[in-house]
């Protein structure tokens, strides 16, 4: 993990006088699971709609991918996947329509879509329910098909906004399984989550407080810096110093 594929400095965002994202620098490297936390208020998700290419900084610098979020947001989108708190898919279509659908947005050319089809109903053992509106589906099944259509197109990093929100705690550990899988093939993960368990899983993780990162390590380093046996208690003890309610 030596490749660095998103850095920041001094990454700001201001709403008028509100300072919503306040210079935080960090970097990502390729391959990477890192852990995005903070409480409501914490400019977490102003910060990675500006990583995305959706919302323009204020002040700073970052890249994403290689790209500037100033000048190439729009590579920036194509170089990426996105997976949203709120089940993104088109649940009026079925299974295999929503991968071909976005294959296409993706850009992927018909054999590819069709060799993909294959491979992710395959290994979501959803083959007889290929056909299938996706609506009839468990909200677990749902979010796993949202995640791997994320990263039909391979993507060199997938964001993923509180995907697990809702989901039980047997398909929260298969949806994990699939974040290693695709980490393993060297797709970097930036996750956001309200489960301060799945911070455990994180290789490195920050904790935003008042649009400013007030810790960044891995799980063992907070931990130990803290003097705590868990993330759960190292986020507590930072989010009691917030002052923000809301982002």
């Amino acid at each position: 993990m030596n490749e660095t594929v998103i850095t920041t400095n001094k990454l700001t965002k201001r709403f008028g006088d509100f300072v919503a994202v306040d210079e935080i620098t960090f970097d990502v490297k390729k391959g990477e699971i890192f852990g995005f936390l903070g409480a409501n208020g914490a400019g977490k998700t102003t910060a990675m709609r500006m990583l995305c290419g959706l919302s323009h900084p204020t002040s700073g610098k970052a890249t994403v991918a290689g790209f500037d979020v100033f000048t190439q947001p729009e590579e920036i989108k194509k170089n990426i996947g996105y997976m949203s708190q709120k089940f993104s898919l088109y649940e009026d279509l079925t299974v295999l329509e929503n991968i071909q659908f976005y294959g296409g947005i993706y850009g992927l050319t018909n054999k590819e879509i069709k060799e993909k089809s294959a491979e992710l109903t395959e290994k979501l053992g959803l083959q007889k329910e290929a056909k299938k509106l996706v609506h009839a589906l468990p909200l677990g099944w749902k979010q796993k098909l949202s995640f791997l259509v994320a990263i039909i197109h391979q993507p060199k990093i997938v964001f993923l906004d509180e995907p697990t929100g809702g989901v039980d705690p047997y398909m929260r550990r298969e949806f994990w399984d699939l974040i290693y899988d695709a980490a393993d093939k060297g797709i970097t993960i930036f996750v956001t989550t309200h489960y301060l368990d799945e911070a455990e899983y994180c290789n490195r993780v920050t904790i935003m407080v008042d649009g400013k990162i007030e810790a960044l390590d891995s799980p063992s380093g907070l931990r130990e810096k803290f003097d705590v046996s868990s993330i759960n208690e190292v986020f507590y003890k930072l989010a009691r110093q917030a002052k923000r309610t809301a982002d």
